[in-house]
């Protein structure tokens, strides 16, 4: 005789539609909520600061892209506020429309003078930029080239292309040159990659890339999103840093990390930015930036340029903890940046480890596949400008315990 929670179970699979029967066979995130170890949509209750509170509790936060540690600033609350009085909560429309607001022309221009490009167009989101712009740019027969780690965004941009998709290995140059020699030479190439990889917290290798591109002549958009703000004196971008700038055709950066708010735009010269401002989807068919997130970026781009200070100190802080993790004999991959990839190999352990670190008093995020391969699964660690020295001894006693705990280090 069944039992009647079974029968149930059969008669609810028979009320089903096709769809939710087809999902309700996703169980992953309930399987580890049994395990007390689900470690995702944590509610934090406070601002984004290096410390947050989470079902009452203060942790130390090393999660946030909030690299320059301004979300909190009351520069950036206070700019954000004052836009909002001027213009409103929003919009009401696409900038393609009746959505475009001075505010927005004068920030462009700002952009991209701060990224040393002709023009700038600012989107709704970072994850738009992408999607509209690697979607737009390339026609049925010609060439998007990608590496196999761009961000998500990246890859679904280029899904909505008609171009022709190859993809290289990570930051390998020989592979990204054997498959621009399978390109056609009449057909446009464009090669996208991240300038700092989110999740590895390593840097592409820009001027082979535009070496490459020139030699092959394709263009290179380059995805700033993890690098503006940390990089050059005054954070204008991995690109300005190795002095590529003129030869890379469109930069990218999203302003939910050092710029403290929401957002993105794309840089790049007149021409390109006339055809994205007509053809690039995401852009004509969203509403447009509110006008709190201008007033935030404004402010946080004021920091930047007058407090150089602040890039420093997240600098000095990253090797710090960069040189703390490899003395504890961590693996932490290629990084030399306030991304520290820390490497466990594991899903399960990876989830436990991370639960045991929130116990500890830190925040930590677990990167599981299919952000990363599944044999690659890791804990990011990630720095902002206002943590402390102090700070950081901490992380790295409470990691190392854990760690140890798990076998993850000897």
């Amino acid at each position: 005789m069944l039992l009647p929670s079974v029968v149930a179970y059969i008669i609810n699979c028979f009320d089903m539609k096709l769809l939710q029967e087809k999902l309700s066979q996703y169980t992953l995130p309930q399987e580890y909520k049994k395990l007390g170890v689900y470690p995702y949509f944590r509610p934090i209750a406070s601002e984004q600061g290096d410390e947050v509170i989470i079902n009452g509790k203060k942790v130390l936060m090393f999660g946030s892209n909030s690299y320059l540690g301004l979300t909190n600033d009351p520069r950036v609350k206070e700019a954000a506020a004052k836009a909002v009085m001027k213009y409103g909560s929003g919009c009401a429309g696409s900038r393609f429309l009746n959505g475009s607001l001075d505010i927005h022309e004068e920030t462009e221009r700002r952009l991209a003078k701060f990224v040393g490009k002709d023009e700038a167009i600012i989107f709704s989101t970072g994850f738009q930029v992408n999607l509209g712009v690697v979607s737009c740019l390339c026609g049925r027969n010609d060439y998007i080239l990608l590496d196999e780690r761009d961000h998500a965004s990246i890859i679904e941009g280029r899904r909505l292309s008609l171009a022709n998709y190859l993809k290289f290995r990570h930051n390998d140059m020989s592979h990204l040159e054997s498959k621009l020699r399978k390109c056609e030479s009449d057909k446009i190439k464009l090669i996208v990659v991240d300038g700092v990889f989110s999740m590895e917290g390593d840097v592409a290798p820009l001027k082979e890339i535009t070496a490459l591109a020139d030699k092959y002549k394709a263009a290179v958009m380059v995805d700033e999103a993890h690098s503006m703000g940390v990089f050059g004196p005054n954070g204008q971008g991995v690109c300005y840093q190795m002095g590529v700038t003129n030869d890379v055709d469109l930069i990218m950066a999203t302003f939910s990390k050092s710029f403290a708010s929401l957002g993105g735009f794309i840089a790049t010269d007149s021409i390109t930015a006339n055809y994205i401002r007509h053809n690039a989807r995401s852009y004509i068919f969203s509403a447009s930036a509110t006008p709190a997130a201008i007033g935030a970026v404004n402010a946080s781009l004021d920091i930047m340029e007058q407090e150089p200070e602040r890039i420093k100190h997240l600098w000095d802080i990253t090797k710090f903890a960069i040189d703390g993790f490899r003395n504890m004999g961590c693996e932490i991959g290629n990084t030399s940046t306030p991304i520290i990839p820390l490497y466990i190999r594991d899903n399960e352990k990876t989830f436990r480890v991370t639960r045991e670190l929130f116990d500890e008093g830190l925040f930590v995020n677990p990167v599981v596949s299919p952000a990363v391969p599944s044999e690659d699964t890791l804990i990011r660690f990630s720095l902002m400008a206002t943590h402390t020295q102090k700070q950081v001894e901490f992380a790295l006693e409470k990691i190392e315990k854990v760690f140890r705990k798990y076998d993850i280090i000897k």
